[in-house]
């Protein structure tokens, strides 16, 4: 088992270092107003950046502009950024953190905002964590934050500053734009994109859309058949005379993956969920000098449903191709399971009853066309013998799953 994970680990460092860097055809534009044409590594950033790196040629060298040196960046047919000093509110939108002041707290600040629509009146996004604000232009006015703020009064009461609503209302005048259109933005992207696009046709106004349209598909269920090898070592630390080696198995398992793309990062992170059986049957003799014929046969029959929730990473090596690593927390519901010492004569002479603990696994796996897939895993430890304070268990696993994938 030791091999086996050093084979997952030196496999997830091999390919980090070849697959995740992914370049694509963008431009910069410096201090001085000169624009270069480059590749540039697409993040799909979730915060916004401060920095990104680049290649001069696909080829070539890796290299690092900043926003202190650029006043423009994009990758095209994807997003753009500008550079911007802006007085912008940090308030936190935790309840327990919230302000017990209405007005927004801004401090001027020079950002790397991300263009959303650019037209007669452009809007603006930054994210930093759970900090979330729009940004708004008109013509060529300054950049200003449409502001909406969640404050404490002083009864207690958790209100809202929806002033960004009159920010739109008195600088965005035209005749399809009225109070009560307004009143139903909402301070979120969708609604204010749907907002700006449609004031931008009101005045006739050339208008660029850099919101990407997004992946439908965030929503993957696969059935998973899986071929596993699994050992069971037991010990008594009372007494070593029981202790069994039942080592390696194999058999099969089935399992059922629900998979949640993340909307960001180009959909390289996800959520995985996947309830699976497995069985673990083994029989073994031990010698011992305290049973008729001095010996006992151990058997071993472990039943359980695990449920291993947890992250995935992807690497795109192309339009069909990609390769996974995941890690998960992997929950054991044992069912009718149980180790037993039986007497030659057939006979019972003690049953431990399985109870067992939770562990980790760790995957690296390959999916073609968003369909087919194939993965290692490999299981740690795990208890199988919890409820006996004098028995020890070390139960082991390393899977070869496919993967069909439904939808």
């Amino acid at each position: 088992m030791r091999k086996q994970l050093l084979f997952l680990l030196v496999a997830m460092v091999m390919i980090n270092g070849y697959s995740q860097i992914s370049f694509e055809k963008g431009y910069f534009i410096t201090n001085g107003n000169q624009k270069t044409e480059c590749f540039i590594k697409n993040d799909d950033w979730k915060n916004n950046p401060s920095n990104f790196r680049y290649k001069m040629t696909e080829d070539g060298e890796i290299q690092t502009q900043d926003i202190a040196a650029v006043k423009e960046f994009g990758v095209y047919n994807n997003s753009k950024f500008i550079r911007a000093t802006v007085k912008i509110d940090r308030s936190s939108n935790a309840v327990s953190d919230l302000s017990d002041q209405k007005s927004p707290i801004l401090n001027e600040e020079q950002l790397f905002l991300k263009v959303l629509i650019e037209g007669n009146a452009s809007l603006y996004y930054y994210e930093d964590g759970n900090l979330k604000r729009y940004f708004y232009s008109q013509g060529n006015s300054e950049i200003v934050q449409l502001i909406h703020k969640r404050y404490k009064t002083s009864g207690g009461d958790i209100a809202t500053n929806n002033q960004f609503k009159q920010q739109l209302l008195s600088d965005l005048v035209c005749s399809t734009i009225t109070r009560n259109s307004i009143d139903g933005v909402a301070y979120k992207k969708k609604s204010l994109i749907r907002f700006f696009m449609d004031y931008n046709s009101c005045v006739n106004s050339d208008i660029v859309n850099y919101e990407p349209i997004q992946k439908e598909d965030l929503f993957n269920l696969t059935l998973r058949p899986r071929l596993v090898n699994a050992s069971l070592d037991i010990q008594n630390s009372v007494s070593d005379s029981r202790d069994t080696s039942f080592g390696n198995e194999l058999g099969f398992g089935f399992g059922i993956e629900a998979e949640f793309i993340l909307p960001f990062n180009k959909n390289k992170w996800g959520i995985i969920v996947e309830p699976t059986y497995q069985n673990f049957k083994s029989q073994e003799t031990i010698e011992v000098d305290f049973a008729v014929n001095g010996q006992l046969n151990v058997e071993a029959d472990y039943k359980s449903i695990e449920l291993p929730i947890g992250v995935r990473y992807y690497f795109f090596l192309d339009d069909n191709s990609k390769i996974f690593i995941n890690a998960a927390y992997v929950l054991d519901f044992n069912s009718s399971s149980s180790i037993e010492f039986i007497r030659t004569d057939g006979s019972t002479f003690d049953s431990l009853e399985i109870e067992t603990r939770n562990n980790a696994a760790f995957g690296l796996g390959y999916i073609y066309r968003d369909r087919y897939s194939l993965e290692f895993r490999y299981m740690t430890s795990r208890d199988v013998l919890n409820g006996y304070p004098s028995w020890s268990s070390d139960y082991q696993a390393f899977s070869v799953i496919a993967g069909f994938t439904l939808f």
